[in-house]
């Protein structure tokens, strides 16, 4: 708005005597006007949104604990699926067992802590 008060006056020139405004100012003015009230409403509106942002995000904070213990719970029923299979997949994995080396049965003796003497080869291990 200062900018336009400076336009008007080199305008006018240094007479001092105000003068009427032409229908090109008046109309600058009304419509810079409504740029300013524009500015103002979206501002308002940008506000407006970042609180209810703000407040998503709290809520979505508060289930975190929520979603921890369903995570949990997935991953214990995850685990006792794999326990609980059925036994047509049980042979599978016995008949893979066999031709793989045993790979399930090396997993259960790191576990509880057995060694074997021998590489899957049957060759004596070296000590």
């Amino acid at each position: 708005m200062a900018s336009h008060s400076r336009s008007t006056s080199v305008l006018g020139g240094s007479s001092g005597a105000p003068r009427e405004k032409s229908h090109f100012e008046q109309q600058r003015e009304a419509l810079i006007g409504e740029i300013a009230m524009s500015f103002e409403h979206v501002l308002a509106n940008i506000n407006k949104l970042n609180r209810s942002l703000e407040a998503v995000v709290t809520v979505g904070n508060e289930f975190s604990s929520v979603e921890a213990l369903w995570s949990q719970f997935e991953n214990v029923m995850a685990k006792d699926e794999e326990e609980d299979q059925d036994p047509v997949d049980a042979g599978d994995d016995v008949e893979r067992e066999e031709e793989g080396g045993g790979e399930k049965e090396r997993e259960h003796n790191r576990q509880v802590g057995v060694e074997r003497s021998t590489t899957p080869k049957g060759e004596p291990r070296g000590m």
